[in-house]
């Protein structure tokens, strides 16, 4: 695998523990309520989106083995450029429901390198 899209999933990886982190003990109310984790939760999903541009750009056959990598980029792209409308229980739900498959995709990867 080379450098950079080690690189780019090591900097995926530390962004999905650090969400990880932000909301051990949260649950979907104490998240809303709690803007400082949400605004931390948004960057972190704003670095993995970007991450996975990077990776489309330099490393297509490692992109590609993400299905979502293109859904994680509009995820990000709707972080960024609709700040304001900013749905927190989507946010949530992806916490929830998507984030532990990409982990482990992520960590194979990085242990096998690219299939």
């Amino acid at each position: 695998m080379r450098d950079e899209a080690c690189k780019l999933l090591v900097d995926i990886q530390h962004a999905l523990a650090d969400i990880r982190d932000f909301i051990t003990g949260c649950d979907l109310a104490a998240y809303r309520a709690d803007a400082k984790c949400r605004a931390a939760v948004e960057r972190k999903f704003e670095i993995i989106g970007e991450a996975c541009v990077r990776l489309r750009e330099t490393c297509p056959e490692i992109f590609h083995q993400f299905a979502a990598a293109p859904r994680i980029i509009g995820f990000r792209n709707r972080l960024i450029h609709g700040y304001d409308s900013v749905d927190d229980g989507i946010v949530w739900d992806v916490i929830v429901r998507k984030l532990p498959d990409f982990e482990r995709k992520i960590a194979s990867l990085l242990e096998t390198g690219p299939e």
